[in-house]
């Protein structure tokens, strides 16, 4: 944890700052190892300052290495707690902050100049050590195990939300301690909705199905997208998820040191236009994984910096067609130093349930 203060710490220089206080829970845990509900970081030139409550103080000396502990409570809170370090200018989350506590600031930290970090701790994390990426691939693992799983388990006249619960029980049971995020389960008309979080609709023959799911394995996320059909694929079925897959590869293929989040956005929005499908890609190629499902280095529009190795990200375009249905593959990718590496190791190749 000393490495990843220190890339703080260096912050404040960079921007002429005494101190900087993470609120951000991912942030805490990256920082200082904490997994717990509560607690701020302080870090100044000097020392690495963990503030938490009574229910935490025990925890924190256990998981925050290197950290002193300062408890914060009615009598001295945490206000009353950044006083005592004679602060000038103290940089701070600001998406983090709620407006009591930025009230609660104003008046009682009045000779305090509060800088907003602007996301700086988010681009600190984009590029993962090797044990993060270790990992993040172990999350890639159970993520396809459960897909492997749910290939044998789902059914017609199962409904959405059934194969959503199998998917997060069989996660859970092999080591992950939560999902990434809500899974989506899409069939039929629904798998047009790119976050269709599963329902009460019945799976039946003749569906695309999507499934979008993910873990979390000590504090790392997977993600992984998937379609296949329920029986035998329509022609236009075939079209619309070959066309996808196309799309999904050779942006894959590009993807290297260098190359930035617009320009593997351009490769798989070119081919799904010149497929007649333009209008049904309307999200970006991708984003950022690690301690948060959705992380820098921006896949899309937006992205503008080049990627470098060590950044693990997602290659996952979409064809959607109203009131039809749609497609989208996903894999989980490592940027390395001459290329990259898929940590999604599912396979992509149409699958046609035998009913």
């Amino acid at each position: 944890m000393e490495m990843r203060v220190n890339k703080v710490r260096n912050l404040l220089d960079e921007k002429n700052l005494d101190a900087i206080l993470l609120y951000k829970p991912e942030n805490r845990r990256y920082i200082a190892g904490f997994t717990g509900s509560n607690g701020y970081i302080l870090i100044t030139k000097e020392k690495a300052i963990f503030i938490t409550d009574f229910r935490y103080t025990i925890q924190a000396s256990e998981q925050c290495q290197g950290f002193e502990i300062v408890e914060m409570n009615n009598h001295n809170p945490l206000s009353d707690v950044l006083k005592s370090y004679s602060l000038k200018r103290l940089g701070i989350e600001e998406e983090h902050v709620s407006y009591g506590q930025f009230l609660e600031f104003s008046e009682k930290l009045p000779e305090v100049e509060f800088v907003p970090l602007k996301g700086t701790l988010t681009t600190i994390r984009s590029i993962k050590t090797e044990d993060e990426i270790e990992l993040i691939a172990k999350a890639a693992e159970i993520t396809d195990e459960a897909f492997e799983h749910i290939m044998k388990y789902i059914k017609p006249g199962m409904k959405e939300t059934e194969v959503a619960l199998e998917l997060e029980v069989f996660m859970k049971k092999k080591g992950a301690s939560a999902l990434s995020f809500e899974s989506i389960v899409a069939s039929g008309v629904r798998s047009s909705l790119p976050h269709g979080k599963a329902s009460d609709k019945v799976i039946e023959k003749g569906d695309m199905i999507t499934l979008d799911f993910g873990c979390v394995y000590k504090g790392y996320c997977s993600d992984m997208t998937r379609s296949f059909v329920m029986g035998e694929a329509t022609d236009k079925q075939k079209e619309i998820y070959y066309g996808v897959l196309e799309a999904q590869e050779a942006s894959l293929k590009a993807v290297r040191p260098g190359i930035t989040g617009i320009e593997l956005d351009k490769i798989a929005r070119d081919i799904i236009t010149e497929k007649g499908y333009g209008e049904n890609f309307r999200h970006g190629l991708g984003h950022g994984v690690g301690i948060e499902v959705h992380e820098l280095p921006h896949v899309n529009a937006r992205g503008t910096v080049a990627m470098e190795p060590g950044a693990v990200i997602t290659i996952e375009p979409g064809i959607y067609v109203p009131h039809y249905g749609g497609v989208r593959i996903e894999d989980l990718v490592v940027v390395t130093e001459d290329g990259y590496r898929v940590l999604s190791k599912s396979t992509k190749e149409l699958i046609e349930l035998k009913l």
